[in-house]
């Protein structure tokens, strides 16, 4: 590897096949899961499933489990979509593997539990629970702040014990959110008091509310932001949208934010409330993602029959007659066209790409289609950093709170238990690797002046890692290093940067106010057509793995259900309702309906 490697990827894919884990699971592993009466995938009905991401590997799992011939189109060479991680090509000596690679790091929440249980059942050697064994905790967030401020670090253990039964009231809540806000930031007590208090607005506020208001209401006019301190601004607003899921403060949607991030990731998760099993709030795996988890389950996935076709790009979902007929396909690289059948379509790719094979006939046949056209995507795009020496930075995620493009990351090695960086990787030299993302895209940097669209490649690697340095070395200490630095890797979906038409293929789905109402359902009005993906309606509402597995088991239950199957259906797992606020729901649900605020709505 040379001392900055900017290799581009063998393919345009940025992948090397890979296969590490020969015999995970086997067939006999993969029967033992099936569920009771499940019948040979061969003599099943046929299923197309456009898309091996997460969402269409798990509606291929699904189906397979019940008997149906799944067969896999995906555009890439490898299956995973925005969750596999790749190799760095040419950067694996005498007997390594090569370095490990991503789009961006993967985040395992505690309140994901669909996603989980899928993991339960993709066999891993050693593994009681499959590659959900591969999951392993975080223990701390820390905020770091720049330009001298002092970082905050955020304890992520799930509380021992949870309140007792009536002990979960506004006040207590209050109370916590005061003492967390105290210790933890230097905000204003009148500030982390309007807070406070609107977390309790949007936590007893019933569903028509949540919904027909607070969906119209951005995140940042909801907390009242711009007449906030620029600490309370920092934190609270950008730190909680734009640095998490890529969507801006001032037009996120409150439902999404205060419902996802706020309550099921930050209050429940640190009560303990609702999580997958014993958790803790943040999960990451022990080693790459396509090692650990993705090249597991295309393995469990063969042995269960599903067949998949590489390379292929879905060019139109033909609809004649009240039905899809077949799907217009080419290799990726263009080719000659042809057209594949079956009795059911599932399709499962990212909705940028999905919606443009949606034809006018088939849109006509349902409208949900063409409301999918106002859905909006958002560039969020990660850099490897490859470091001489162990760079743990923080256990668990690093949130560079005031760098002007919302720097997440983490220190990846120290999970990696099951690794040895240095041994497994590369060439010898690099011990670890810090993975950063780059969620904003359109504010100048601190270096050049310039925003990320408009650097180049070289330019943006050294913006972000300057970026990264204004966080972390402060306060006398310093964490990073450019001595430090061997080489670095960009997600290779994006291209043309430095040129007039910078590109993305592998956008993220963003949440702006009144996304909610163009967000499809996984049954259409087309009886054997279905979708599944982060982008359709689930109850995470928010773009995530949990999302896209949950949007599959939707996807699935409808196609048994249009096929008249007796089949067992997929459970689906909500998000945690806490029973306490029940009734202060119902209390809302009449005031809402009376055209009144909610009781804890002071203005």
């Amino acid at each position: 590897m040379t001392t900055e490697h900017t290799q581009q990827p063998q393919d345009q894919t940025g992948h090397t096949r890979r296969r590490f884990l020969a015999g995970a699971g086997g067939v006999a592993g993969a029967l033992a899961l099936w569920p009771a009466g499940g019948a040979s995938a061969a003599s099943g009905k046929r299923v197309a499933v456009l898309g091996g991401g997460v969402s269409g590997l798990s509606a291929a799992h699904e189906l397979a489990e019940r008997g149906y011939a799944v067969t896999v189109y995906e555009y890439y060479d490898a299956l995973g979509g925005k969750a596999r991680s790749m190799d760095v090509p040419g950067t694996g000596t005498d007997g390594r593997r090569p370095l490990p690679a991503e789009h961006g790091f993967r985040f395992f929440p505690g309140f994901y539990r669909n996603l989980p249980d899928t993991m339960r059942r993709i066999p891993f050697p050693g593994n009681a629970s499959g590659v959900h064994d591969n999951l392993r905790s975080g223990t701390e967030a820390l905020f770091a702040r720049g330009s001298g401020h002092p970082d905050l670090h955020f304890p992520l253990r799930r509380a021992t014990t949870s309140p007792r039964p009536g002990d979960l009231t506004p006040s207590w809540i209050r109370d916590q959110l005061l003492s967390v806000l105290d210790l933890g930031t230097r905000l204003p007590a009148h500030e982390a008091a309007y807070f406070a208090d609107r977390v309790l607005v949007h936590l007893t506020s019933c569903d028509a509310r949540r919904e027909g208001q607070w969906e119209k209401v951005a995140w940042w006019d909801f907390i009242r932001a711009e007449e906030m301190s620029g600490e309370y601004q920092t934190l609270l607003g950008v730190g909680q949208t734009r640095n998490l899921v890529a969507t801006r403060a001032e037009v996120a949607s409150t439902r999404t934010v205060g419902r996802v991030i706020i309550e099921a990731l930050l209050l429940w998760g640190l009560l303990g409330r609702g999580m997958d099993g014993d958790a803790d709030v943040d999960r990451v795996l022990n080693a790459p993602t396509s090692e650990a988890w993705i090249d597991p389950w295309e393995t469990h996935l063969r042995s269960l029959g599903v067949e998949f076709v590489p390379g292929t790009q879905v060019r139109e979902i033909v609809y004649e007659s009240g039905r899809v007929t077949g799907v217009r396909v080419s290799a990726r690289d263009g080719g000659q066209e042809r057209t594949v059948t079956a009795e059911h379509y599932v399709c499962a790719m990212p909705v940028e790409h999905a919606r443009v094979t949606w034809g006018r006939a088939l849109r006509a046949a349902d409208p949900q289609l063409a409301r999918c056209d106002a859905l909006q995507t958002d560039w969020m795009t990660g850099v490897m950093f490859y470091l001489r020496t162990p760079t743990p930075v923080v256990h668990g995620h690093l949130n560079c709170l005031d760098s002007p493009w919302s720097v997440t990351g983490i220190g990846q090695a120290q999970f990696w238990d099951v690794r040895d960086f240095s041994r497994d990787y590369g060439d010898g030299r690099a011990h670890d690797c810090l993975s950063a993302i780059i969620s904003e895209w359109d504010k100048p940097g601190i270096l050049y002046g310039k925003t990320a669209r408009e650097c180049t490649k070289d330019e943006i690697v050294a913006e972000l890692w300057a970026q990264l340095k204004d966080g972390l070395n402060d306060a006398g200490k310093t964490t990073l290093t450019d001595a430090d630095r061997l080489g670095w890797f960009m997600d290779p979906a994006v291209t043309g940067l430095g040129g007039p038409d910078p590109q993305n293929r592998e956008q993220l789905l963003v949440h702006p106010t009144g996304t909610l109402y163009n967000r499809p359902s996984a049954r259409t009005k087309v009886p054997n057509f279905f979708l599944a993906g982060d982008y359709v309606r689930t109850d995470v509402d928010l773009a995530t793995m949990e999302g896209a597995n949950e949007s599959a088991r939707h996807a699935v239950n409808a196609l048994l259900d249009a096929d008249h199957s007796d089949a067992e259906r997929c459970e689906i797992r909500e998000l945690y309702r806490p029973p306490e606020m029940e009734p202060l729901k119902r209390v809302d649900e009449v005031r809402y309906r009376l055209g009144l605020p909610n009781t804890f709505d002071l203005g």
